[in-house]
């Protein structure tokens, strides 16, 4: 019996005789045929039909999620592409193209906060790490504190008092609209 790598392969060299394909869409079709190939098995081990989803994915009958919940996806060494099974240490913005989606769509797709990293746990935390050594905690402050005392220095300069709503100046604003036209 072949290995699901060696068939995925033989569909990717296929592919690749009959299209020209660079070394990253010949990665690319790999790494999503195989994936494809490990649902269709795990689905015909546990006898649950699949059907093809709007952008060609497959998933089981009846099921509305993926083979993995969102927030099991991110792991202490590694992240689970919820797209296509892919594990890596962080999921990029390139490898999110691939299945055309930018990090905020993806993040809103599957419900994630915005503000949550795409990657391992213990990458995000090495970077914290390395934030706190370098200093950035305490410049950040002391950024802040003197972006302040200039907006104070500034708002001082045209007499007013930025903390009293009385004496800023009116401004007048256009209704916010979806294209910028009224």
């Amino acid at each position: 019996m072949k290995k699901l790598l060696d068939i995925a392969a033989e569909i990717v060299q296929t592919q690749a005789s009959v299209a020209q394909m660079s070394a990253e869409q010949v990665e690319q079709a790999l790494i999503r045929i195989f994936s494809t190939l490990q649902k269709i098995q795990r689905a015909e081990e546990k006898g649950v039909l699949l059907e093809s989803g709007a952008e060609g994915d497959m998933s089981p009958v009846g099921s509305g999620a993926a083979a993995i919940e969102p927030r099991e996806s991110i792991q202490d060494d590694r992240i689970v592409c919820l797209e296509c099974g892919t594990q890596m240490r962080q999921l990029t913005t390139k490898h999110l193209r691939g299945h055309n989606l930018t990090p905020r769509e993806y993040k809103e797709k599957w419900g994630f906060s915005l503000k949550q990293p795409l990657s391992a746990r213990s990458l995000t935390k090495a970077r914290s790490k390395a934030a706190k050594k370098r200093g950035l905690p305490a410049n950040l402050v002391k950024f802040l504190e003197e972006r302040k005392q200039k907006k104070a220095a500034a708002a001082a300069a045209l007499g007013f008092d930025p903390e009293s709503p009385e004496s800023r100046p009116a401004v007048k604003r256009r209704p916010k609209t979806r294209n910028g036209t009224v």
